[in-house]
């Protein structure tokens, strides 16, 4: 009698690792990650930004706002790339998936996507 082949459980899909600049701008750093982290080691998960010069005015989905400047120096720009310890935001409602995809970003000074504009040739 022929056997039937058992069923193999599906592998959890790693995440794959992504890589950007040390440097990269900011602000398109902010559009891209769509997380902010606040002074009380709080993520939480930007619904809005409006960005009118050196400054931005972002909404979070807890709906706090707040204006931040440009800077690559800053504080919240260095907890993004180093991924202090810092809680999730229960009223921003932020989904595991995105948390996951935050983990497995990573930050080098000479590899990995500057965020350019891209042009559209129109």
């Amino acid at each position: 009698m022929a056997e039937i082949p058992e069923k193999v459980p599906k592998k959890k899909k790693e995440e794959r690792k992504r890589y950007y600049r040390k440097r990269v701008d900011f602000f398109r750093l902010l559009q891209k990650m769509k997380l902010w982290p606040s002074r009380k080691r709080i993520l939480h998960g930007i619904k809005s930004i409006k960005i009118v010069g050196n400054q931005a005015l972002i909404t979070t989905h807890c709906n706090e706002k707040f204006t931040v400047y440009n800077s690559k120096n800053s504080r919240a720009a260095r907890h993004l790339r180093n991924k202090w310890d810092m809680q999730i935001c229960r009223a921003c409602n932020i989904p595991s998936w995105k948390i996951e995809k935050f983990k497995s970003t990573r930050f080098s000074q000479s590899y990995g996507s500057n965020l350019a504009e891209k042009d559209s040739e129109e």
